[in-house]
């Protein structure tokens, strides 16, 4: 990394191209996703080697249900295996991990092993490690209006106190840092239901390499290109050197 470069607080990426990473080498696109798997292994320690606090990583969407059942049960194996492996590793490098999402549709052996592994790093005070799991923005948003409203038909608070504050409490990830940067590797140019209300004000990046081929050189890349971003969040241009 460049020496004096402002390094993002909060990174989000979009994991993108791993299907496609098998197709080129004839290959099944399970192999692609264990693929992807080691790219995240080297991100993470180059994330947290260059100070970046937080990375979020969209790792399973709640649209990715409508995938191949083959293909479903191979990345919730992979999610498993992950889980099962890599804890220790994360725990003795002062790694925190959260996992954010609805968990509920997952079995119940998973969910047992996310909240052990919750609880075993919890207390980390180095990178926070949020891996997206049966995640959708639009759900993130519908979950904390239901609870916003449960407040208030309970008599918890009424509609008066209802501020974007306290509906952004409700939500995924309100103890953090907000969203600096958003990667997506494999080309496509969108969203796709990631984050939307953390990321009103994120900086967007886009790279057409598959996220199996995604390394430090291009995480560089993308944050270098932040370095050249003048974030004004909805204000006027200012003089003043970029500030993170």
């Amino acid at each position: 990394m460049t020496q004096n470069k402002c390094i993002p607080s909060h990174v989000a990426i979009i994991m993108d191209g791993n299907g496609r990473w098998a197709q080129q080498r004839n290959q099944l696109r399970a192999t692609g996703h264990r693929a992807g798997l080691k790219a995240v292994r080297k991100i993470v320690t180059y994330a947290a080697s260059i100070g970046i606090k937080v990375l979020t990583l969209y790792a399973f969407s709640s649209e990715n249900w409508k995938r191949p059942s083959t293909e479903v049960s191979a990345l919730i194996s992979l999610f498993m295996y992950a889980l099962n492996r890599e804890m220790k590793s994360l725990n003795k490098n002062n790694v925190r991990l959260n996992i954010i999402g609805d968990i509920s549709r997952f079995s119940y052996h998973l969910q047992n092993m996310i909240t052990n592994a919750e609880q075993l790093t919890q207390n980390n005070t180095g990178l926070v490690l949020n891996i997206a799991a049966n995640y959708g923005g639009r759900w993130d948003i519908l979950q904390s209006a239901q609870k916003i409203t449960a407040q208030v038909v309970n008599g918890e608070i009424t509609l008066d106190d209802i501020t974007e504050e306290r509906f952004a409490s409700q939500m995924c990830m309100y103890d953090l840092p907000e969203v600096d940067l958003v990667i997506r590797t494999g080309g496509d140019c969108r969203i796709s239901n990631f984050l939307l209300w953390q990321i009103a004000y994120s900086e967007l990046y886009f790279t057409d390499i598959l996220w199996p081929d995604f390394n430090s050189t291009q995480f560089d890349e993308a944050i270098k290109a932040f370095n050249t971003r003048e974030r004004r969040f909805g204000g006027i241009p200012t003089t003043q050197e970029h500030s993170c």
